[in-house]
């Protein structure tokens, strides 16, 4: 067995970090996305 296995940092799910990675750079672009149509709206 790997000594690494043995000791822990975390015993939370990946999944639940992975998620939130997710929504977070979903956010971030959703943002982005939508200040660039904003900008749009208001050039035109």
């Amino acid at each position: 067995m790997n000594e690494f296995e043995k000791d822990v940092q975390s015993k939370r799910h990946d999944l639940f970090d992975a998620g939130l990675g997710f929504v977070f750079s979903f956010l971030f672009f959703m943002i982005i996305f939508f200040i660039g149509v904003i900008f749009d709206a208001v050039g035109s």
